[in-house]
Parts: C-alpha cells; structure tokens; sequence
C-alpha cells in the first residue's frame, strides 16, 4: 500500500457511536478508549472496526454503498456478533460510515473484510494499541 495512503488511514478518526449518546474515537497507536473497552464481555477480547463501502477505494454511488453497509450488517447479524455504528473521518473530512466489533476475531475481521472488498481495517485485543492492519 502507498505509503500516503497508509499515512491518511493512520491519521484517521474511527468513532463510534456510544449507546447513551456521544461517541468514542479509536486512533491507530493508541489503547481502545475505556467506553469502547467497557463493551467487551472480556477484557482481552478481540475488537474489529470495518465498513463495506466504496470497495478497494473505489468511490461507489450512495445507494450502493448502503446497500453493502446493510449486508454487512445482516453478516454481523447471522454471525451473532454485536456491533456499534460509527464513522470514520479522515484527515481531509472524507467519512465513510463503519462498525464497531466488539469480540470479533481477528480472522473473522479479515475474512469479512476481503469478502467486501477492503483493503484494511482497523483492530486490536482489549485495551491494547488499535492497529491499521492491511489485507493486500
């Protein structure tokens, strides 16, 4: 992956959306907010932040997009994961709407994610540091 391309994603603001209003932001490098921790059953468990749109960077129309984030989530679903929506902001205020995973593994991360075309997603084990984790 070009280097400025890893670069914007690592500068990129991961919210999510808390329960009770407000929201928590994941950045690469640093612990998993405590809001966000308090959402794992376990404290060491695995935690996944994914999005289906615009597929290998590729900008797609809105109502594609949404389409794919809504079987994204029926996958999450079926899979009998629980997630938290959120929003990713990057350093340029692009925003692509994403999910917060709490206990998702990091192989099921990575498998959902090639099957929706991403080229990385961010993910990290309890409170540890929240990594870009590239699949190409």
């Amino acid at each position: 992956m070009p280097e400025s391309i890893r670069r914007v994603w690592t500068e990129t603001e991961y919210r999510v959306r808390l329960p009770y209003g407000g929201h928590a932001t994941i950045w690469c490098g640093a612990p998993l907010p405590v809001p966000l921790l308090a959402m794992l059953r376990r404290a060491d468990d695995p935690w996944g932040y994914i999005t289906a749109w615009n597929p290998a960077g590729v900008l797609l129309p809105l109502a594609t997009n949404r389409i794919r984030q809504r079987r994204l989530r029926d996958e999450l679903k079926g899979d009998r994961l629980r997630y938290f929506g959120g929003i990713g902001i990057g350093p340029s205020d692009w925003r692509e709407p994403s999910l917060f995973v709490p206990g998702m593994t990091h192989s099921q991360l990575d498998a959902m994610a090639r099957r929706f075309g991403q080229l990385a997603v961010v993910r990290g084990t309890g409170a540890g540091p929240a990594e870009l984790h590239e699949l190409i």
